[in-house]
């Protein structure tokens, strides 16, 4: 691969940004390739390579790339207007959708990416229990703001410039472990909400072992204390009504973003309607923004809702056998070269682990060999296929992946892990 404009581009952007990126996820050592256009399940670089993409906006572009009927609703919105700052009908309809698609959304409040969503559903359940304190998981990320940076990701880092009297109220337990949660909760009173991914999507991808969720909801509900389902990741991806839906369990309080506009920057907090009543201007919960209900979000957001309304029965159903043909071709090569591997996948999403270890929380993620998956990302990369640049992170599945992706992705899997195998 030759990335010249994309060294390039990579040079002028680290004497203006920090590191060169304006997110650190986008950085990978000597540099990222830069991006020009994407459309249905490829993209197209600065260096006019294309890669089938399974990265696909972090599990934001459901859809896919550019999808017309997404787009078309953007456009025709721009001609009306970008910004009122007064509300328009159209907020009031997509908090239609989204509480009639998911079972917990009693009232919605819209904002603008989900780090507004957690940051301030965290303070609707502080000050509906009038407690101080919050559990978190291991792993489990929920965007990049004090109340839940505490020992992010699986290698326990925490971010300088937090105050500790901040994140001394932040308690971070393992993942898939209810009886860790309950013993902790029975020796501190002082604790008002519970935030969990019901699939965890930023520590490679864990799933929730069996009735692990329901075991939090059962904890959470007999101690009163608010549980919160992230569903950034899995809102709208895992199905129309999220992880609530397709595990049959109703949170106090859920946040979506990512999928739910497929691509444009909109997310919401929904929840049980004594809860969300708190938010400002009647109730006493302060929440504010000036682009929240931004009428291009909005319609971006109304119209990918709509498109998976009408067709669920055909895009949740289509988008898993594509991603069950992409893990089983992954699997029969990982056997043929007889490598140590875990694969988890649920849905559209899954994520392929170099460990002999059942990887069901931060610390097994972490025991991911990282040079075997730095070696099988820039081998795909050869091949055309970009996945997210770190063992930590997850591989999403499209409605526009066809099964030409899917038999190029599986092809260039065995080749890749070929080539890992001889270098061993």
């Amino acid at each position: 691969m030759m990335l010249d404009n994309s060294k390039s581009l990579f040079d002028r952007a680290k004497k203006i940004l920090p590191s060169g990126v304006n997110s650190p996820v986008r950085y990978y050592y000597p540099y990222p390739f830069f991006a020009v256009s994407g459309k249905g399940s490829t993209m197209l670089t600065a260096d006019h390579d294309r890669y089938v993409d399974y990265c696909m906006g972090y599990g934001s572009l459901l859809l896919g790339h550019s999808y017309s009927t997404v787009n078309e609703a953007v456009k025709s919105q721009i001609d009306h207007g970008s910004l009122f700052c007064v509300p328009t009908e159209a907020e009031v309809q997509l908090a239609e959708l989204i509480s009639k698609a998911v079972p917990c959304a009693e009232m919605v409040r819209i904002v603008n990416n989900g780090v507004e969503a957690t940051t301030n559903a965290i303070r609707l359940a502080r000050a509906f229990t009038k407690k101080k304190k919050i559990i978190k998981f291991d792993g489990c990320y929920h965007g990049a703001h004090e109340y839940v940076l505490p020992n992010l990701g699986s290698n326990g880092d925490i971010s300088e410039g937090i105050l500790n009297e901040v994140y001394s109220q932040t308690l971070v337990l393992p993942y898939n472990d209810s009886e860790k949660l309950e013993q902790v909760i029975k020796q501190d009173d002082d604790i008002g909400c519970v935030i969990v991914e019901p699939v965890a999507a930023n520590m490679g991808l864990v799933l929730p072992e069996k009735q692990y969720l329901n075991e939090i909801r059962r904890i959470t509900r007999q101690n009163d204390i608010v549980l919160i389902f992230d569903e950034v990741v899995t809102g709208f991806r895992l199905a129309l009504g999220g992880a609530g839906e397709f595990f049959g369990i109703k949170p106090d309080l859920a946040t979506y973003a990512k999928a739910m506009g497929n691509g444009f920057s909109i997310a919401a907090i929904a929840g049980k309607k004594e809860i969300m009543e708190q938010l400002s201007p009647s109730g006493k919960v302060y929440q504010a923004s000036t682009y929240a209900g931004n009428p291009a979000c909005v319609s971006a957001s109304i119209a990918t809702i709509k498109v998976l309304n009408d067709a669920k029965n055909d895009i949740y159903p289509r988008i898993a056998k594509t991603c069950d043909r992409i893990v089983c071709g992954i699997r029969d090569a990982l056997r043929n070269f007889k490598l140590d591997y875990v694969i988890n996948n649920i849905g559209s999403m899954y994520q392929l682990f170099f460990t002999d270890k059942n990887v069901k929380n931060a610390v097994t993620a972490g025991k991911s060999d990282p040079v075997l998956f730095r070696k099988l990302y820039d081998e795909l990369l050869k091949r055309g296929v970009f996945i997210p640049p770190s063992r930590l992170e997850t591989c999403f599945v499209s409605y526009s992946h066809s099964e030409e992706d899917s038999d190029k992705t599986v092809e260039s899997y065995f080749e890749s892990l070929r080539k890992l195998k001889e270098s061993l």
